[in-house]
């Protein structure tokens, strides 16, 4: 019996490798997929040293001459002497090029804004239903943590969906309580996503995307930082919040909708 049960573990653990294999060759090719859509948000000025400046990240969407990241990505001086909004992205042959872009709609309600950007279309990621998002699902997530640290790198880390929670929650003392946080108080809060996954400073507006697919179901927006954007990077919570893809998508149908009155 004993060579039988041998036999039997052996093809067991073999039929195991196989799939762990295939799901590994999945996921690199949902990255491969995802990464030419994610473009760096910055400021550029000529006279600026650095001239470039990196804000975020963001993802192409919609007919790929759009953008999405967080609103508060973006910088609030839109004056004649303010720094060019600018994306950093790869074209088709892989090399990097800065594009202008322009705001073309903000929802500070859900920390989302999409930018309109000159030159030809990028590939764009299509958007997941995001109520059908359910807790313990994997995701991915790609975008350029800790600014140009790496090298303006696109960084894919992977986790989970922890928690569907309101986003207004009470905080752990009354020093947490801000102005900011007693207005979502009072005009009601809504739910997102909270990630099993540690993002970094210049990973907020990164794809929150699903890894067989690659489409998007939610946007990078926080990071639970615990004093400082100095203590993100030594002591990690490893607890991330990304807000919901259906909230991008009326967004975005806003935009086309006001686009073709």
């Amino acid at each position: 019996m004993k060579p039988v049960l041998h036999t039997l573990l052996a093809f067991a653990a073999a039929l195991l490798g196989l799939a762990s294999g295939a799901a590994h060759a999945g996921m690199s090719d949902t990255i491969e997929f995802v990464k030419p859509s994610v473009v760096v948000v910055g400021t550029y000025r000529k006279t600026d040293s650095p001239q470039f400046v990196l804000r975020g990240t963001g993802f192409v969407v919609a007919n790929g001459r759009l953008v999405a990241t967080n609103a508060h990505v973006l910088p609030e001086d839109a004056g004649p002497d303010a720094p060019e909004l600018v994306i950093e992205a790869r074209n088709a042959r892989g090399d990097s090029e800065i594009r202008r872009a322009r705001v073309a709609s903000r929802d500070r309600a859900h920390d989302l804004a999409l930018i309109r950007i000159e030159g030809p279309a990028l590939p764009a990621l299509k958007l997941l239903d995001s109520d059908s998002v359910r807790e313990g699902q994997s995701i991915g997530f790609t975008g350029f943590p800790i600014g140009g640290a790496l090298g303006f790198s696109r960084v894919t880390h992977r986790g989970m969906i922890s928690s569907i929670t309101p986003i207004a929650l009470p905080a752990g003392n009354a020093r947490q309580i801000n102005e900011k946080l007693l207005r979502q108080l009072k005009s009601g809060a809504f739910r997102i996503f909270q990630l099993d996954a540690t993002a970094y400073p210049g990973n907020s507006g990164s794809p929150v995307f699903d890894l067989d697919s690659g489409e998007v179901l939610g946007v990078i927006n926080m990071v639970f930082v615990k004093g400082s954007k100095e203590a993100a990077l030594t002591n990690p919570s490893g607890i991330s919040y990304a807000i919901p893809a259906n909230y991008l998508a009326e967004l975005i149908r806003q935009v086309e909708q006001a686009e073709t009155r």
